[in-house]
């Protein structure tokens, strides 16, 4: 079952992040609070949504996504920001069905793009992609600023 996060689900959505991070090799990297979070997705402003996979009544995956803007197309976006499975329930049809549903909910808002990246290194990741119809972009790069740079950046 896919369903959308609730607030109650904050705790569990942030143990299945730092399981994706181990995943990326990318543990120590996750500084995210359970209050951050909470506040991200159910707070006044939020800035994302997330959805829950559920099997046998146990969460096993999730996708964290967010609206972004295309000025090329005159409309916004769906970026998914996390997409996980938890190994064991993998095989299942759970990837494609988080893949589908952010698929409807792109539809349905009216998106011109649904659109996520994957690390180099992940070829069962870029293989599910692509057999789900994703086009890897291969001339784009992403570009990122964060700690002291961000703040050097800011002060120039």
């Amino acid at each position: 079952m896919i369903r959308f996060a609730e607030p109650t689900d904050v705790p569990t959505l942030l143990a299945l992040v730092r399981e994706l991070a181990e995943y990326e090799h990318a543990a120590d990297q996750v500084a995210a609070s359970e209050a951050q979070l909470a506040e991200a997705l159910f707070g006044p402003k939020p800035a994302a949504e997330a959805l829950i996979a559920e099997q046998d009544g146990r969460a096993v995956g999730l996708a964290l996504f967010f609206h972004n803007f295309s000025t090329w197309t005159g409309r916004r976006g769906l970026y998914l920001e996390d997409l996980y499975v938890q190994p064991e329930a993998r095989g299942a049809g759970i990837g494609k069905a988080l893949l589908k549903r952010l698929a409807e909910i792109a539809v349905a808002r009216g998106c011109a793009r649904f659109e996520w990246a994957v690390l180099e290194w992940n070829q069962p990741a870029i293989d599910f992609y692509r057999a789900m119809g994703a086009e890897m972009m291969d001339e784009w790069r992403i570009c990122r600023v964060t700690g002291d740079a961000l703040t050097a950046l800011a002060r120039r």
